[in-house]
């Protein structure tokens, strides 16, 4: 089993995304990188606290490769961005993929640097170290799955959902 830790936007997206690939055996949402221990949404989404709005995704690399895991990464957000998406606006916001070792950061940036091969404008994602990782509340775990005719899952979520299932068809449930 492999854990990355991820941030693209809102979590509420890639947790939807990553709940819906093959191999992957959890997703847990949460916050990462800022200053506020045990932060709360509510001081999260002030951008005071530094914390990004993240997932932690485990999957078993013997059933889906990570390279799709960073794909679907890389397709499900605009990683040319910085600090928003969409209506996201803020460091909360930003995207970013955090390391626990110089191996994984050489990994990600190489990653970065694949993937910049598919976008005009230069791919803004941050490579940070790895810090405490805080569970978001629950009802921010699996919101997708849990509040499918809220407004934001409808508009926002449900095309990226889509988008992953022609673009990673095979990996998708």
């Amino acid at each position: 089993m492999r854990t990355l830790t991820l941030a693209a936007g809102c979590f509420w997206c890639l947790d939807a995304v990553y709940r819906n690939t093959v191999g992957v055996v959890d997703v847990e949402s949460g916050y990462i990188g800022g200053t506020l221990p045990d932060p709360d949404y509510r001081a999260v989404c002030t951008g005071a606290t530094g914390h990004a709005e993240a997932v932690r995704v485990t999957f078993d690399e013997e059933q889906v490769p990570e390279d799709v895991i960073l794909g679907e990464f890389f397709t499900g957000h605009d990683p040319t961005s910085l600090n928003r998406q969409g209506n996201d606006v803020g460091t909360q916001y930003r995207s970013a993929m955090f390391y626990v070792d110089e191996a994984q950061r050489e990994h990600f940036q190489a990653a970065i640097d694949t993937w910049q091969e598919l976008y005009e404008r230069p791919i803004v994602t941050s490579l940070e170290p790895m810090s405490t990782f805080y569970p978001a509340e629950e009802y921010h775990q699996d919101f997708y799955n849990r509040n499918p005719f809220n407004g934001y899952c409808t508009f926002i979520i449900d095309p990226k959902v889509a988008h992953a299932r022609r673009q990673w068809a095979d990996w998708m449930r």
